[in-house]
């Protein structure tokens, strides 16, 4: 893992998300680290696939910009590996690849990459897809949070459900309880009468 040097106090702000980087160019994690942390974004760098695969699993990351072509395991294998787990099915990655052909990009997509930008790009246009990819992970997120609560109403909305047709059972019992005790008396009256 590389280290960057502490931003300086008096330009920093909150961070509006943790990135992890992965490349196995010290340079390209270097200057991606550098700029996007000038962007407000906490950044965390790895220059090894399965270094990345450890940090993914120990802490939550907003988004991964994941290098495809590395040695050893790499960036479609550790794609492979995200999608593969259940915590991290959902973790948005961006491709970044030296491959310009198309058949790159189709790979990283039918592989489970939210987007895929080619080297060399232009930072202003990886920033923008960067900043969209996350406010969809942030909008699927609260989509998410809704199902969890509307699936909770529904649910407690159920269980009164089914007291209240426990409730309305035992009422037709006691209804028919006193429908017969009232025609046992109306009967017995009648007896009394004649």
């Amino acid at each position: 893992m590389i280290d960057l040097p502490p931003p300086d106090p008096t330009t920093t702000r909150r961070a509006i998300g943790t990135i992890l980087v992965i490349d196995d160019s010290r340079s390209n994690l270097t200057v991606l680290g550098r700029r996007l942390g000038h962007l407000g974004y906490l950044t965390v760098l790895s220059d090894t696939g399965a270094e990345a695969l450890d940090l993914i699993a120990a802490r939550g990351f907003d988004l991964v910009l994941l290098d495809m072509v590395m040695p050893r395991l790499s960036g479609m294998q550790v794609l492979r590996e995200i999608r593969g787990s259940r915590d991290t099915a959902d973790l948005p990655v961006i491709m970044l690849t030296g491959r310009s052909d198309p058949a790159a990009a189709v790979e990283a997509l039918e592989a489970g990459a939210d987007d895929h930008v080619a080297k060399p790009f232009d930072f202003d246009v990886l920033a923008a897809r960067i900043a969209r990819t996350l406010a969809r992970a942030r909008r699927i997120a609260e989509l998410k949070r809704s199902n969890a609560n509307l699936d909770a109403r529904i649910a407690a909305r159920a269980v009164e459900l089914g007291e209240t047709k426990t409730q309305l059972a035992a009422t037709r019992a006691d209804r028919q309880r006193l429908v017969a005790s009232i025609q046992a008396l109306n009967d017995q009256v009648e007896r009394l009468s004649r």
